[in-house]
């Protein structure tokens, strides 16, 4: 299958899925999260053995594309929730890939990007790249993520980083448990080859029953979690600070968050 925002690679085993619209900080749209599970699906049915997930250019990931915030206010209920179910499958799909997962971060990966980068199996960053959970800063809820954070970390600590909007360092990252490992730049591919071949050498039908293990462990919570994420967020793009928010980002100025 081609692709047009994303790179696969594949060498000895070990597939490479790469952002590649580093022009705009590989920053998301609906068509590249389409992508990016189709090359998870295809990387799940295929022989590789280990899926490492990368950023082309000088960062990782840096969320939502601006062009589709620029629509977002014109979009209707159903459309909103068309693009939340997207993201749910992005998240459900990474968190059951059969294949172990590795993130490699070696510039920023903030909101979605954020996500996307610390749901992996292990996630290796340099450092100090940025992190953040930015979304209500402008008005959004971060729904959909709050549930797979709140495993992670708790939910002590995912109200802080989820309520503050605050960004946060790969030490801080590795600190909370969101990053497996901080790399120096000059050692990250080097790091990433050396653990691939300690997943392949382990049997793939273990890790692949592991995996499903694991995740069946989570699954009736992170279900119900997922469907009251998906309800918050229909009910959030509905107001008026979402409104606000999205249009001061857009018009750079301070948002005046209250009711309409």
């Amino acid at each position: 299958m081609s692709y047009t925002t994303i790179l696969i690679t594949e060498e000895d085993g070990v597939r490479r899925i790469t952002l590649n619209r580093p022009e705009r900080r590989n920053a998301m749209t609906p068509e590249m999260l389409v992508e990016l599970i189709r090359a998870m699906e295809e990387a799940a049915a295929s022989d590789c053995r280990v899926v490492v997930f990368a950023g082309a250019g000088e960062g990782f990931c840096a969320g939502l594309d601006l062009s589709s915030l620029q629509r977002m206010n014109d979009k209707s209920a159903a459309e909103h929730t068309a693009d939340a179910e997207r993201v749910v499958r992005l998240f459900r799909t990474l968190y059951e890939l059969p294949k172990p997962t590795i993130a490699v971060v070696h510039g920023a990966a903030i909101a979605g990007g954020t996500g996307l980068a610390t749901m992996c199996d292990f996630t290796l960053a340099v450092p100090g790249a940025k992190f953040g959970y930015t979304e209500v800063r402008i008005g959004f809820v971060p729904a959909v993520v709050s549930a797979f954070l709140a495993l992670q970390v708790g939910e002590k600590q995912a109200r802080d980083l989820l309520l503050t909007g605050r960004l946060f360092t790969s030490e801080e990252a590795l600190g909370l448990g969101l990053v497996s490992e901080v790399v120096g730049v000059e050692r990250l591919a080097a790091r990433t080859l050396e653990l691939a071949v300690v997943l392949k050498a382990n049997s793939p039908e273990s890790i692949a029953a592991t995996k499903r293990l694991l995740a069946a462990q989570n699954k009736a919570w992170l279900d119900a979690a997922v469907a009251k994420a998906l309800a918050a967020n229909a009910e959030s793009r509905a107001t008026h600070d979402f409104r606000e928010g999205v249009a001061a980002f857009l018009e750079k100025r301070k948002p005046v968050w209250g009711k309409a």
